[in-house]
């Protein structure tokens, strides 16, 4: 992670006068190649007459700083597990539950529902009770999260009645929008730091590509087996390690306030600033909602989290019932949030070439080519294949926005911002998905392409 390189003070005398006045002077000290410089006055008292190990403070800023990405993104590999999830599995909830195309979309107005309300309560509750924005309050948000979506996926694995199963769904939504609100707090930690963000956030959001990928290969697998409802047991014990990961490398601190400007000293960032509006004691709500870029961002990630996740939870069906596809057909879904992961990565340099607005206009148009594809030609593998080209195109578009939003936002505000454009957006996630399965129960899943 980069810690940029700044200038050391020390004491200088002035040599021009006979009544010598100790006065702070920058001086640039030339690093060694293997060690980064910074300024230390932030960290450790100035002490005239005493030597700093800049060699050891520079080890332990690094060490934690890969420390706290990698549980952030251990975080956000969860999410994409939880997401890519569903796909594989959806003709097999039909098959169990007989239910139609519009009945088991319920899964995703439930989830849906639940991660609204727990990412509207999560600033208040953050306000009332601390959750690590006070010395005094450690953050419990993360230990809740994971037991909410612990009992969720205990609920599912028992293989209920459908009622109770959406249930589920509701009480994992609700805990993955506080899981979410932490991986906010990601974004708002990674785009304010220092060097080259840009990178950073198509790393980090490469990693829910991966969950996302890898969660079709073990879910395909559960839908051929008489135990399928066993694959939640999975979920359970990564909600619980990401748990874990995140009080070791935050010490159960929050991510904003206060704890924000500890993490940012602790890997050699300058914390920033409040704004005027917080110093007057304006409510984080009124300064978020009074931002007008926060409302179009939102409203262009509603369209497309909710163009990703159809694809991703639906293409499997469409496969199965309108290309043939036999059992493996869940393993579309993989291709799909693999070229999703390939793409956040292997575009960096095309985004940054061309322009981040640019591109976003020109992957667009190039998917919707690809999709006309998909819906007009009757081809199995050369569906497969086009669905892993249009995630690939896809992929860059959220960490563009979000990396966009670091980039126009207050850095106090982005951590609410960034938390109301991922409900907004979540709503789309429900709203997409379950508009396809209520035109598939009066048509078929031919719908998903022209939707």
């Amino acid at each position: 992670m980069d810690i940029p390189l700044t200038t050391m003070p020390q004491d200088s005398v002035a040599a021009s006068s006979t009544n010598a006045v100790h006065r702070k002077q920058p001086v640039t000290v030339a690093p060694e190649e293997d060690m980064v410089v910074v300024a230390l006055e932030d960290i450790v008292p100035t002490l005239p007459n005493r030597e700093v190990d800049t060699r050891a403070i520079t080890k332990a800023m690094h060490r934690k700083a890969w420390i706290q990405f990698a549980a952030l993104g251990w975080s956000i590999f969860i999410c994409g597990w939880n997401d890519g999830t569903t796909g594989p599995l959806i003709p097999r909830l039909q098959e169990v539950y007989q239910v139609s195309y519009g009945v088991v979309s319920l899964i995703f107005v439930a989830g849906c529902v639940g991660y609204i309300v727990g990412a509207s309560v999560y600033l208040y509750l953050t306000e009332r009770f601390g959750f690590g924005v006070s010395p005094d309050k450690p953050n419990i948000a993360m230990p809740a999260a994971s037991f909410m979506i612990a009992i969720g996926n205990s609920l599912r694995v028992s293989t209920p009645p459908f009622p109770v199963f959406v249930v589920g769904f509701l009480l994992i939504g609700f805990g993955g929008a506080f899981l979410f609100m932490q991986d906010a707090g990601s974004n708002a930690f990674v785009v304010s730091l220092s060097g080259d963000t840009s990178t950073k956030m198509g790393i980090l959001h490469a990693v829910y590509g991966a969950g996302a990928t890898c969660a079709p290969l073990v879910s395909t697998q559960f839908a051929q087996l008489p135990c399928w409802s066993f694959g939640y047991l999975v979920h359970i014990g990564l909600a619980l390690m990401s748990a874990v990961f995140q009080a070791f490398a935050f010490k159960f601190k929050s991510q904003d306030g206060m704890s924000y400007s500890v993490f940012a000293c602790e890997v050699g960032e300058t914390p920033h600033e409040r704004t005027e509006d917080s110093a007057r004691g304006f409510d984080k709500y009124k300064q978020v909602f009074r931002v007008r870029a926060v409302h179009l961002m939102a409203f262009f990630l509603f369209t497309y989290v909710g163009l990703e996740f159809s694809i991703g939870s639906w293409i499997v069906t469409f496969v199965i019932n309108e290309r043939h596809g036999g059992p493996s057909a869940g393993y579309i879904s993989s291709g799909f949030f693999a070229g999703l992961t390939i793409g956040r990565l292997a575009l960096l340099p095309l985004n940054k070439k061309l322009g981040q607005s640019r591109v976003i206009f020109l992957y667009l148009l190039i998917t919707l080519g690809l999709e006309l594809v998909v819906w007009l030609v009757p081809s199995l593998i050369g569906g497969g294949v086009t669905v892993a080209f249009v995630g690939f195109l896809l992929g860059p578009i959220f960490p563009i926005v979000m990396g966009h939003a670091g980039g126009v936002l207050p850095p106090e505000l982005i951590v609410g911002a960034v938390g109301w454009m991922a409900s907004f957006a979540s709503a789309g996630a429900a709203v997409f998905p379950f508009v396809t399965g209520a035109l598939a129960s009066g048509t078929s899943i031919n719908s998903l392409q022209p939707l």
